[in-house]
């Protein structure tokens, strides 16, 4: 089963994030039900291993923090493929990430090492010199989006089922942040 872990965000962020996905001049948008913000994607991975992760992740002394978004950017540079909108690090996030990191491998999920880049992904992009060139007027003209900051109280262990439209994302467990 796919699955990834992951900071659903409050309607206000998703009301914000949705009104600049109506400006994006290229892309496919990110449907608003799947708009959050990944702590680790675990890819295809066993119930029974998932079903530890939960056990992992119900067991940690999670702090809530406050998120901010500000600024948006794309990934692949002359060939964009993903618009997103930058989430502002912070300790509390780096924290609240290594915390995750640490429940999967004691799971039993190997992931690959990876530089944390906290984002919330708008729309995938087919890569084009035409396209790559709209987007970036687009982020020159959107240069000073934010979202205002927002207490996160809660993450959720999700599945991701991959259908011809895109993906539909299931929330599988919620745990609460202090």
């Amino acid at each position: 089963m796919r699955a990834f872990v992951a900071i659903a965000l409050p309607e206000a962020a998703t009301d914000a994030l949705t009104q600049v996905q109506t400006r994006l001049p290229v892309g496919r948008i990110v449907p608003r039900a799947n708009l959050h913000l990944t702590l680790a994607f675990l890819d295809d991975q066993p119930v029974q291993v998932l079903e530890a992760l939960h056990e992992e992740l119900a067991a940690l002394p999670l702090t809530a923090l406050i998120l901010d978004l500000s600024g948006l950017g794309c990934y692949g540079g002359d060939r964009p493929r993903l618009v997103f909108a930058q989430a502002v690090p912070t300790a509390a996030l780096d924290e609240l990430r290594r915390q995750v990191l640490g429940a999967v491998r004691r799971a039993g999920i190997l992931l690959p090492r990876r530089r944390f880049h906290p984002h919330v992904t708008l729309a995938r992009v087919r890569a084009s010199p035409a396209a790559a060139q709209r987007l970036q007027q687009f982020l020159a003209v959107e240069a000073g989006f934010s979202v205002p900051a927002f207490p996160v109280s809660a993450i959720a262990l999700m599945r991701s089922e991959l259908h011809p439209d895109g993906a539909v994302y299931h929330e599988m467990a919620r745990y609460a942040l202090t």
